[in-house]
């Protein structure tokens, strides 16, 4: 697998799985539950009151970083083969490590699962969403690759 391949590709389908959940949000807004909590605090570390225009980039950015390792899984791995299923493995996954655990311990918050199904469900629905897109979005990558090991 050659890195410049993986990075644009990461950047291409870590920007396309982005943008796919980008209209989950104001649905689940609208609907009175919990969706992109730790964008704001996260970029809150960084800038001092961060823009929307801040809080999409920084969303663009973070999906790109996010969909390298499930490439590189996809591309060195069975998981390959099911792209669509192990991508919305990775994303769950993703979810309750990142941010089901990681950013509330960081932020000394209580973790989602203590607060209920109202506050998990919206956000583990869009990191499923998230990666299994990246495994639609990455077959012709991830065949190449897989082609080329």
């Amino acid at each position: 697998m050659k890195p410049l391949a993986l990075l644009i590709e990461s950047i291409r389908s870590g920007i396309i799985a982005s943008l796919v959940i980008v209209p989950l949000s104001p649905i689940f807004k609208a609907a009175g539950l919990r969706i992109g909590h730790y964008g704001p605090k996260f970029a809150a570390l960084f800038f001092d009151d961060p823009q929307p225009w801040l809080l999409f980039l920084q969303h663009l950015v973070i999906g790109c970083v996010s969909a390298l390792p499930l490439l590189v899984i996809l591309a060195r791995t069975s998981a390959g083969r099911r792209p669509l299923i192990a991508g919305a493995a990775y994303g769950a996954a993703y979810y309750v490590v990142v941010n089901s655990l990681a950013l509330p311990v960081y932020f000394s918050d209580p973790l989602p699962w203590q607060m209920g199904a109202a506050t998990v469900l919206p956000s583990l629905f869009g990191h499923i969403i998230f990666g299994a897109s990246i495994g639609l979005t990455s077959k012709r990558f991830v065949t190449t690759a897989r082609e080329l090991a």
